[in-house]
């Protein structure tokens, strides 16, 4: 017998979301078990719940930038307490053997266990964070500073991370340093808090000149280009130590390359569905480097949210009821959304007679 527990949850490829009733399981000896306050929305939630990427099981229950409060603990659990401020990102298990485990890079384990739609230990398919209370195993818990609101932190639990990870494992964290930020949405605001809070110089790479303003005078970048504009691309060639590119729509790399200095890095961190032209001249002429990134392991998430409480850094959110929420999805798929929709699931998730 698990523990009752009511969500949002698509229950085919149309992913309508509508109220379902489900169980959790029993706290275990290493779970901490709490009440879900506010649950942020990925942009892959959307992809879930519509199938897009071809590996969604129904009924699912998305979210993946889950906080709360802490009501229960396992007899074993020994870092966390009831009425601990807590989240939970993208995983919730992992098999803690392989390299990338005991490096501690569980996001990159072969056997990582997604926080919601993946199969877990016990056969039961996992559940998000629509939802008014999680279970998870202490290991893949994240501490939250008491400083930081709630609400505008859960998106940490994966814009955050995505962004921070790559800046510190490419060495383009110190102080001086030059990067660009692709994007201006719900990772490229995060990227920019952050870069600067490095002492990173910033500049923002957008297609159209609309969002200047809310980038330079608002958010802090040092500088802003419009992708579009020959003149501009050309007047900041070779200047970027690092790239971050968080856009998943279709677009050239070419001229991001340009924008590199040699032996610069252009990390990718959006999905575009369709493969990318990546043309080899400016790699191998210059020592260029292409990557990608994906989240990062629970040691790395925890640093990131610590720093983002030492520098009172958070996202930008729209606050929602859940009955909001298939209009936020619709809004979502449309980029019409500054730049985070967080649900206020303690107040307005209400189990249905």
């Amino acid at each position: 017998m698990g523990k009752e527990a009511f969500g949002l949850a698509a229950k085919d490829n149309s992913g309508v979301l509508s109220p379902f009733r489900f169980s959790r399981r029993e706290t275990g000896e290493k779970d901490v078990r709490f009440k879900v306050l506010f649950c942020g929305i990925c942009h892959s939630d959307l992809h879930m719940i519509k199938n897009d990427w071809g590996v969604s099981t129904y009924p699912l229950v998305p979210g993946h930038e889950i906080v709360g409060v802490v009501t229960e603990v396992g007899s074993k659990v020994t870092k966390f307490k009831t009425g601990d401020k807590v989240g939970v990102g993208c995983m919730v298990g992992s098999c803690g053997s392989c390299d990338s485990c005991t490096e501690g890079l569980e996001n990159y384990c072969p056997k990582m266990i997604q926080t919601y739609g993946f199969k877990y230990y016990d056969d039961t398919i996992t559940y998000g964070g629509y939802s008014d209370n999680m279970v998870c195993d202490e290991g893949f818990v994240i501490r939250i500073p008491d400083n930081l609101p709630l609400d505008a932190a859960a998106p940490l639990l994966c814009a955050g991370i995505t962004v921070y990870s790559p800046l510190k494992y490419h060495g383009l964290d110190k102080p001086g340093m030059h990067i660009g930020v692709v994007g201006l949405g719900g990772l490229g605001h995060v990227a920019v808090k952050f870069a600067k809070a490095m002492g990173l110089k910033v500049t923002v790479i957008s297609t159209s000149d609309s969002k200047r303003d809310e980038a330079v005078n608002r958010l802090g970048a040092d500088a802003f280009v419009v992708s579009r504009d020959q003149k501009q691309i050309k007047d900041a060639m070779r200047t970027l130590d690092g790239i971050i590119n968080t856009v998943s729509a279709s677009h050239s790399l070419l001229p991001l390359l340009g924008l590199l200095k040699p032996k610069g890095k252009l990390v990718m961190v959006g999905v575009p569905e369709k493969p990318l032209e990546l043309p080899a001249m400016p790699l191998i002429f210059e020592r260029k480097m292409v990557m990608g990134s994906m989240i990062g392991g629970i040691k790395e998430t925890q640093e990131m949210v610590d720093m983002a409480g030492k520098h009172n850094i958070t996202a930008d959110i729209e606050l929602i009821s859940a009955d909001y929420i298939n209009t936020a999805m619709e809004r979502l798929e449309k980029a019409d959304v500054r730049y985070r929709f967080v649900i206020d699931v303690a107040n307005t998730l209400k189990p249905t007679p």
